[in-house]
Order: structure tokens, then sequence, then C-alpha cells
């Protein structure tokens, strides 16, 4: 049995149901798990290792539910800075074909480092083309590698240029074997116990690149070995238009079409979407990935956030892929959804909510950034600082100049101020990030070899 003792915090944000904060907060860990929470002076006063905590701000791990690894080789890259969905794809689809197994895995650790260092302990990737032999397996050993728990999404394409689909044919797969890899998948690698670092989903990419009988596959596979189902919905008007003219659906009505809904399926991003649409996903627990970041580089829309709570749908963040966000901070993307919100409120006003116009909160954006993102995936094990959940904590020091004169209220401070590294980042009762420093990756070393794997990429177009 292994030990750990966290004391001291200047305050402690569980995240639990009743929302606790306390201040000289801690909490007594063993082998993984949370045993005791509470005020310093009521915990055990040895453990085979001891973390103090005075001047920080101490939380649940964020969890990010929704990204694209890959794309980390792909930011900024110039001819796709200033276009759409579209046009973004159709300029970054020839260059993710030369991607080979080792650009999988380079690139898996260059997103989870960053995830890490800014609060992250899960995230759920979404990884939907395999060229030159790569498959998720690269994925999800690289992240085995790096220590934080990972949803891997056994994403697909299948529906090319020549079948009236966007992608070009050179990334697309056969449907047949999309469901035998996918079934593959979930026998090697799903764990559905508590704790678990790996669990499979099964994500058709989006409504414009894969067919409705393999969405349907899907759907019935995932639900035969109970696993979760995620996709790309409703992000822009060109997908409306699209679903509209190929299926004769809006995008969720085509979901419905196709048996994708249910409290085992959540959606990216789900811009353009109406009150009928918003009161379904509440009605039979869909969850949605807010992607703020993302949805302002590509000019898609501002998501009504303040719907999907006011509804009850279950939401949670993420930072989409590294290509339409170009960072990967999860921190910040939640200081992101805090001020779009507010940008929304302040266009419509009193019509969001009848009276006046709503405002996000840093505390209600947490809560999205946590507990809400657990919710989002199915897990129950992950999300609030808890006696028997997971020991996935982060802490932030309040002692540095990003949070000078900002200590009235430390956890509103943590999103208001300009978001900074975590102190600390502990998944499972192992240290990730200690001192501000990964533990898991020789980073120095780590940035040389990612960017030598992105500029092959681009001299090679």
């Amino acid at each position: 049995m292994t030990s750990l003792l966290v004391k001291n915090a200047r305050l402690m944000a569980c995240m639990d149901e009743g929302r606790q904060e306390t201040e000289n907060g801690g909490l007594y860990i063993e082998d993984g798990f949370i045993k005791q929470v509470g005020v310093s002076s009521g915990l055990p006063e040895t453990a085979d290792e001891i973390l103090d905590l005075t001047d920080h701000v101490l939380l649940p791990g964020l969890i990010n539910t929704h990204h694209h690894f890959y794309q980390t080789l792909t930011r900024a890259v110039p001819t796709a800075q200033d276009v759409n969905l579209f046009n973004w794809l159709k300029t970054l689809y020839p260059i993710w074909a030369r991607m080979k197994p080792e650009d999988i895995r380079i690139s898996t650790k260059t997103a989870l480092a960053e995830l890490a260092l800014s609060g992250c302990t899960t995230a759920s990737d979404h990884l939907y083309l395999f060229p030159n032999g790569a498959r998720l397996d690269d994925e999800i050993q690289a992240a085995l590698e790096f220590g934080l728990r990972l949803h891997a999404s056994r994403g697909s394409m299948s529906l090319g240029e020549s079948k009236g689909g966007l992608p070009p044919d050179s990334v697309v797969d056969d449907e047949d074997e999309i469901i035998r890899d996918s079934q593959r998948l979930i026998e090697t690698y799903h764990d559905a116990s508590p704790g678990a670092k790996i669990q499979i989903v099964l994500a058709p990419c989006s409504p414009f690149s894969v067919t409705g009988e393999l969405m349907k596959q899907s759907a019935d596979l995932a639900r035969e070995y109970g696993v979760h189902l995620h996709t790309h919905l409703a992000e822009t008007q060109d997908e409306e238009e699209f679903c509209l003219e190929k299926f004769g659906h809006r995008p969720v009505a085509y979901m419905q079409a196709v048996d994708w809904v249910g409290d085992d399926v959540w959606f990216a991003h789900s811009v353009w979407v109406n009150q009928s649409e918003i009161d379904l996903y509440a009605n039979t627990g869909c969850g949605v990935a807010h992607c703020p970041s993302s949805n302002m580089r590509l000019a898609s829309g501002i998501a009504p956030i303040w719907e999907f709570m006011k509804a009850g749908v279950k939401l949670g963040l993420g930072v989409d892929g590294s290509a339409s966000n170009d960072s990967s901070h999860l921190l910040a993307e939640a200081r992101q959804a805090m001020l779009l919100a507010r940008v929304r409120a302040g266009i419509e006003g009193a019509s969001l909510s009848g009276s006046e116009a709503p405002v996000l909160t840093a505390r209600q954006t947490l809560e999205i950034a946590t507990i809400g993102g657990a919710k989002v995936l199915g897990r129950t094990d992950i999300g609030s600082l808890e006696v028997g959940k997971c020991a996935d904590f982060i802490a932030i020091n309040l002692n540095r100049i990003d949070y000078a004169g900002a200590l009235h209220d430390p956890l509103a401070a943590v999103l208001f101020c300009n978001p900074a590294t975590v102190a600390h980042n502990v998944v499972g009762g192992e240290f990730i990030v200690k001192n501000g420093e990964l533990q898991t990756l020789d980073l120095s070393t780590h940035i040389e070899n990612h960017n030598r794997a992105a500029n092959r990429l681009l001299e090679e177009v």
C-alpha cells in the first residue's frame, strides 16, 4: 500500500454535489484512491509522501472531452489560418495523409504534455484517420507511457469525395475493416473498472465523412460492448446544409435516424442547434463537448451554453484539435468558455433568459471542466474530490505575479486571471507534474522530435 497526504491548501474546491470549498483543506490517498477529504488538521499526520500546498488552490483534475492529438503537428499552417471548417479540412487532409505511426506517438505525447501542464488529468481524443500503417494502438501506448487517463476514440471516415463526402479518398477506410478494428480495440484495451486508465469510444468522424450504415453498425457494436459513442455534430451552418441536402434531415434529426441518441452518446460542438434539439439532448441524456476556441478560430459560431445548462444537458469542455485551436491548454479553454459566454450575453442580452442577460461564473465554468466532463464521458470515479474516487487532482500556486492582487477569491482568480501552468498534476496518486515540471517526459528532447516530424509533413507538400 502506498499513501499520499496532501495538506494546507489555501482553498480546496471539491466539485462534489454540495460544491464544498474548504480553507486549509487536504486529502489522504491510498493506492490511487481518496480515503479522506477535509480540513488538514483532521487528516492523518503521516504518509509515504507528504505534499504541502500552502498558498495553492486544490482542484479535481480537469477533464478534456474532445481533442485531436495528431493536429499538434499542423498548428498555424499558413494556408489553413484564415478559412472556415470545410476549407480548413480540405487544406489539411493531404498533409495528414502523410503521417506515420511514429507521428501519432509523438503528437500524442505533445498534446498530453500541454494538457497535463494546464491541469488535465483525463483526456478524450478523437483519431479518425490511419494512414501508412498508423493505428489507434500507437496513441494508446504513448498515453500509457505518459500517464494521463485516456478515452481513445476509434474514429473513422468511409465517405470519400468520390461518394459525395468531404474527405479525399486517400484518407478513408473500408467500413467492414472499421467495424472489425473497432471490435478488436474494445476487446484488447477497454477497461470499465473504477480507476481505468484506458477506455475505448467508437467515433465515426462526422455526418459528412461516413455513411448512415456505418453510424448504425457502430451504435450496435458500442451497445453490445457497453462503450460510448462520439462524433462531431452541428458545428457549422455548412454541415446543416449538407445534411439537409444529402439526408433530408437537420444534423440532430439525422442522429435520431441512425440510432445515435442516448446517455451513451456525446457530440462535439453542437453550435447550430435549436431549442427542441437541446430538449432532445436533455431528455435522452446526450452530452456535449463545448470547444469555444475552435469555434472562434474557424468562425463557426457560439454554442448555446446557457440553454444547455438551463435544460440540464450534460456539458463538458474540449480544446478540440490543436490545428483549429492551436493550443491544448485546458485551463485557458475554461477561461475562454467563461468569457465567450459573456460576449454572447452582451450581444443577445435578456433574450437568453427572459429577464436579464445570464453571466457564466468562474465556478460554473470550473464545474463544466471537472464534474461536467466526467458526466459527459460516463465516469463516476473522477471529476470531484470525494472519498472513494480516483486521486486525480491539480494544484495551482497563487504565490506568483499572475495572481497578485486577486486573492480576495482564490478560486475565481484561477479563471479571471490569465491561466498559468499548474504546480502539480496527480493522476491516481502518481505525479505527472511536480513543482511545475513534467515527470514522465523529457520535454526539450521531445519538442525537437515533434518539430522535426511537423517540418517533414509540410516539406513533403
